[in-house]
């Protein structure tokens, strides 16, 4: 992990942003020394679980089936655990 003073990383932010997008690795950024914080690139994809799939795509069928006739009223209990 690369270390940078606050300072530097103030003065250099934009490029160091950059190099985080592009390297993947994680700045500790210093404070008299001691760490202050971290830079670190975010997550691009995130991965669902094979369940988590089928429920997601079980909630837009229904979003989808159920999307025009739920306007103005609340579906029942049964409506929205149909398959």
């Amino acid at each position: 992990m690369r270390k940078i003073n606050l300072r530097d990383a103030n003065q250099q932010f934009s490029r160091l942003v950059r190099e985080v997008e592009e390297t993947g690795e994680t700045v500790q950024i210093l404070r008299r020394g001691e760490p202050a914080a971290e830079l670190r690139p975010v997550a691009h994809h995130v991965r669902l679980t094979g369940a988590q799939e089928a429920a997601l795509k079980s909630m837009l069928e229904t979003a989808r089936k159920f999307g025009r006739k739920s306007v103005g009223r609340k579906m029942t209990r049964d409506e929205m655990h149909e398959r």
